[in-house]
């Protein structure tokens, strides 16, 4: 029993008390989003080009006429047979419709290192109908920390050095803003920075149960749980 069983008026009174700790937590909330307006941005001078379902395609060419293009790196590199679980996760909270994002001016993509053909294979096992490019003949990953690679001058991750020895994929999202034929970066975001995207852990935050993490380990690809474990749980 994760919870003390009390009276109706009890609970009440709990309830109330967590009334305001959920007030408190959300003008905290309101006042971090706040501090993105205005936020400063960096112009991009680079060049970057991805391969997608029709050919090349440049990163104004990402945005589809709109100002906004968010970015979420997934972990696919050139070598990996399947694509990360926590990405996968994620992207799984991602909303299913994008009609509301584009209807505020913002487009939204996935891009990994992985060639587009295992792009597309992984996307289409997973069911899901994002746009999703490859950088693999591109500095993009790299430049935007999303790829650890001393060789590649790639040592920055969470903004933070990391060993000139450790490489490879990170899970991380940028956004960007475009204002006439210019781009600029305006944010980035990774490891725990990309918590507050998780919707299924604000769900189990909740419950009595919370998110479960140690009573059931980590989260696997959705085409791999159970009959058994949907039904009722690992645990």
């Amino acid at each position: 029993m994760p919870g003390k069983i009390v009276s109706p008026e009890e609970w009440l009174t709990a309830r109330k008390d967590l009334l305001e700790k959920e007030k408190a937590a959300t003008k905290a909330s309101d006042q971090f989003t706040t501090a993105f307006k205005g936020f400063p941005m960096v112009k991009l001078a680079k060049q970057y080009t991805f391969d997608g379902p029709n050919g090349k395609i440049t990163l104004p060419d990402l945005f589809e006429g709109r100002k906004q293009l968010i970015v979420y790196h997934f972990m696919l590199g050139p070598d990996d047979a399947a694509g990360c679980e926590g990405c996968s996760f994620l992207t799984d909270n991602l909303p299913s419709s994008l009609a509301h994002l584009h209807a505020r001016n913002t487009s939204l993509v996935l891009i990994s290192r992985a060639p587009l053909e295992k792009i597309e294979s992984f996307k289409k096992r997973m069911g899901w109908n994002f746009p999703w490019y490859s950088s693999s003949e591109s500095d993009f990953n790299y430049d935007f920390h999303a790829t650890l690679d001393g060789s590649n001058s790639s040592t920055q991750y969470n903004f933070k050095e990391s060993a000139p020895d450790v490489k490879g994929e990170r899970p991380g999202m940028s956004i960007f803003y475009k204002e006439g034929a210019e781009l600029y970066h305006s944010y980035s975001a990774y490891s725990r920075g990309l918590d507050h995207l998780l919707v299924t852990y604000r769900l189990l935050d909740l419950t009595p149960l919370g998110r479960q993490d140690k009573e059931v380990g980590g989260w696997k690809l959705h085409d791999e749980y159970t009959e058994e474990e949907k039904k009722e749980g690992a645990v």
